[in-house]
């Protein structure tokens, strides 16, 4: 993916692949739902992406512990 396109590929209907379009499948929907998900839950998304290559995505979330679980042993 070009260096342009990462500062992009979380916009609602942001295509990075210019051949594609909406007859070809796709809504470009998918990474911007996925970014207001991880964030709604206090997370966050980064992206690694080297052109020809491919992408690494990585998601953070916080892990919390409810100690409020009665009745439920760890046997």
């Amino acid at each position: 993916m070009d260096s342009r396109d990462i500062q992009s590929i979380f916009d609602r209907f942001y295509r990075a692949d210019r051949s594609r379009d909406r007859n070809k499948g796709g809504h470009g929907l998918g990474l911007s739902i996925a970014r207001i998900i991880i964030l709604r839950h206090g997370g966050k998304i980064h992206v690694k992406s080297k052109l020809g290559e491919g992408s690494v995505f990585s998601v953070i979330l916080k892990l919390e512990r409810n100690n409020s679980c009665e009745g439920i042993s760890d046997n």
